[in-house]
């Protein structure tokens, strides 16, 4: 999509902090993160929302989540890694990584 703020990203026009990239998937820094850490992985193509994912897709994807959580945790030093998919806010299917400790009474999420 043209003028989707990921899709821009996603093709190096607009730049961010990467932590992944694949052929078809992209994670990098929230510019406006709920904790220190938190990462958005977004598809490369767009999809509005999480259930129009073809499926070896949505498996990638989260294929990309499970390798990441141990590395975000042990990076930020974090006890859990709070997941979340809304795709509301911005219009392009992605899914938030939060590292979080139990007792952080951190942002609201």
């Amino acid at each position: 999509m043209e003028n989707c703020i990921f899709c821009k990203i996603a093709r190096g026009d607009i730049p961010s902090k990467k932590t992944y990239e694949d052929e078809k998937v992209l994670a990098f820094l929230d510019i406006n993160p709920k904790a220190t850490g938190h990462t958005l992985l977004i598809p490369k193509k767009h999809y509005r929302w999480f259930q129009d994912l073809p499926d070896d897709l949505y498996h990638e994807l989260f294929a990309v989540v499970k390798e990441m959580v141990p590395q975000l945790k042990k990076e930020y030093g974090a006890e859990y890694i709070h997941l979340s998919i809304v795709c509301k806010d911005v219009p392009h299917t992605h899914v938030h990584l939060i590292p979080r400790k139990l007792d952080d009474h951190g942002q609201e999420i």
